[in-house]
């Protein structure tokens, strides 16, 4: 007989990502919370862009994103030689992954991290390596105690989903001087936007050789559904990505898309000006319920009930009013439902539906 055919080690221990809910039963057209999307969508030059584009969609697009990288690179003043586009975010991990871990070698995250942090570890071969929080933030100290001379790439995301809570610049500073060397510290961004007066480590990336921030469009900018992300590093870090990044990873019309939605900053000013206004009030509103969160510096907010009985029964209220939140029982916090903060409306109908659980129970 053959051998079996079997897939490199690490891949059978991948459980599959788990995305928002997004249907409800009995309902056809729920209010989807569940997913950290921007309730406004795309801006209108954005959507102008994408239609632009479709004429052309029998034409390869740009392999090296120079005017999508330009673009950035205006917006925020960075080196545009120094971005990778990619995929969303997601492609730029396991890009990070596939180059710089493997086999003996570790990936760390925290206990709340990301899900994509470990699945890429494993995919590229590697251990990936959990280390705690301390009351749901970033522990700078587990993570220097932990990591040793075979630690490749330690991820941080920040803000932290599904915490929404922030690490302050002087402990990033802090974790960045305490690695090893050989060690890449990757600044997730995802919601770096969210966070008032946060560059996102962009500044630790023009002044280091061994970090990398990532960001996305598909949170602030409303282009999830496109999947477009970016990294910011060190030109020899892009250089290496750049030679395994498959040459038309990003389509013609979500390049469109997101150079145009990256240049309309008075478009995503509003909806961060929004987004900060309507968090307040979904959290204040969420304490006077006696519904325990942490101050958010994302567009969505983690509340914590008194167990997981409770937090299911409450997610099991909202969707008979058809609303959809996430349970994120597989990041460690079964006793809690993740909320986006939507538009000022949906808000409302949220602390409504939750005014009601709270007070028959």
């Amino acid at each position: 007989m053959s051998a079996p055919i079997r897939p490199q080690p690490g891949i059978l221990d991948i459980a599959l990502y788990q995305g928002g809910q997004s249907a409800i039963a009995g309902h056809a057209d729920p209010l989807k919370l569940s997913s950290n999307e921007n309730p406004f969508g795309p801006s209108p030059a954005a959507l102008a862009a994408m239609l632009g584009a479709l004429a052309d969609s029998h034409r390869y697009p740009s392999t090296d994103h120079a005017s999508l990288r330009a673009a950035i690179a205006g917006v925020h003043g960075l080196d545009p030689d120094r971005i990778i586009c990619g995929t969303g975010s997601d492609e730029v991990i396991h890009l990070l992954c596939q180059a710089y871990a493997g086999p003996g070698l570790e990936v760390m995250h925290t206990e709340h991290g990301f899900a994509m942090y470990r699945i890429s570890a494993l995919a590229a071969g590697a251990t990936p390596v959990e280390v705690p929080e301390r009351d749901r933030v970033v522990d700078v100290d587990a993570i220097l105690d932990r990591a040793g001379p075979d630690t490749r790439l330690v991820f941080v995301a920040n803000p932290a989903n599904p915490t929404g809570t922030l690490l302050p610049m002087d402990q990033i500073i802090r974790l960045a001087d305490g690695l090893p060397e050989t060690c890449i510290f990757v600044l997730d961004g995802a919601y770096a936007e969210f966070a008032e007066g946060y560059d996102g480590g962009a500044a630790l990336v023009a002044a280091r050789d061994n970090v990398v921030m990532m960001r996305t469009f598909s949170k602030a900018y409303g282009l999830g559904g496109l999947r477009v992300g970016y990294g910011y590093a060190p030109r020899p870090i892009i250089d290496v990505l750049n030679r395994i990044r498959g040459p038309f990873n990003l389509s013609g019309i979500a390049l469109a898309g997101a150079e145009a939605a990256v240049q309309d900053t008075a478009w995503v000013a509003e909806c961060l000006r929004v987004n900060a206004t309507e968090r307040a009030r979904l959290t204040g509103g969420l304490r006077q319920l006696g519904i325990a969160c942490d101050d958010s510096a994302a567009n969505f907010i983690l509340a914590r009930f008194t167990d997981e009985a409770q937090a299911l029964a409450a997610d099991t209220h909202l969707k008979a009013r058809g609303i959809i939140v996430r349970h994120p029982r597989n990041y460690g916090f079964p006793q809690a439902l993740r909320i986006t903060v939507g538009r000022a409306q949906d808000n409302s109908r949220v602390l409504d539906a939750l005014a009601d659980f709270m007070g028959a129970t």
